[in-house]
């Protein structure tokens, strides 16, 4: 299941989204959890970690798009990000911030399918990426999600794993690298956990 926040004040639009998000589940046989959230401050306040993409209308009362997009960049830089806006001119600014694509507002079904397939493939291209440990006794191949937390001793790396624990020597900063993409936050000198 993947999980995508919409970051749109207009109910019509906010609606609209959410029905077409369910018909493109629907025709491409995804499952979706939506989140909705009705301006650029209301998905900052207590920010999740899991969603594959968020939706943001440029134009909001109180925190605009672009400005929620660049609070959301500095926290979480794996995060695939789309606009919805009705003023083209500002949707250059959003490959600043890394943004996928746009979409504009009126918003019909077969544009938005076009853009949501091109945001999925890349989705899914994070979520299959292995992570490869190299251990003395040979290459372990992993799921980001599988990892739990990332520990250094006596610069010893840690991987907790679901599956078990791998240790190889290697520094917290060759870690973080590794994991950059990943939802993983470094909680002090001797953790990296798994958001």
């Amino acid at each position: 299941m993947y999980h995508i926040a919409i970051v749109e004040d207009q109910r019509e639009y906010y609606e609209q989204l959410q029905a077409y998000m369910e018909q493109y589940g629907e025709e491409h046989g995804f499952s979706f959890r939506v989140s909705v959230f009705h301006d650029g401050s209301d998905i900052l306040v207590d920010y999740k970690f899991d969603y594959d993409l968020i939706l943001l209308d440029i134009e909001m009362p109180k925190l605009n798009g672009m400005s929620a997009a660049e609070k959301i960049r500095e926290i979480d830089e794996r995060v695939e990000m789309m606009f919805i806006t009705n003023m083209a001119q500002y949707a250059i600014h959003g490959y600043s911030v890394g943004a996928l694509d746009f979409v504009m507002k009126p918003i019909n079904y077969y544009t938005f399918s076009l853009k949501m397939t091109r945001a999925m493939k890349r989705v899914q291209k994070k979520q299959q990426k292995p992570i490869f440990l190299a251990l003395s006794s040979g290459a372990v191949k992993l799921e980001a999600k599988q990892i739990y937390y990332v520990e250094i001793q006596n610069r010893m790396l840690h991987y907790h794993t679901e599956v078990g624990e791998y240790v190889l020597r290697g520094t917290l900063q060759r870690a973080e690298e590794l994991l950059k993409e990943y939802p993983f936050a470094k909680c002090n000198h001797w953790y990296i956990v798994n958001l």
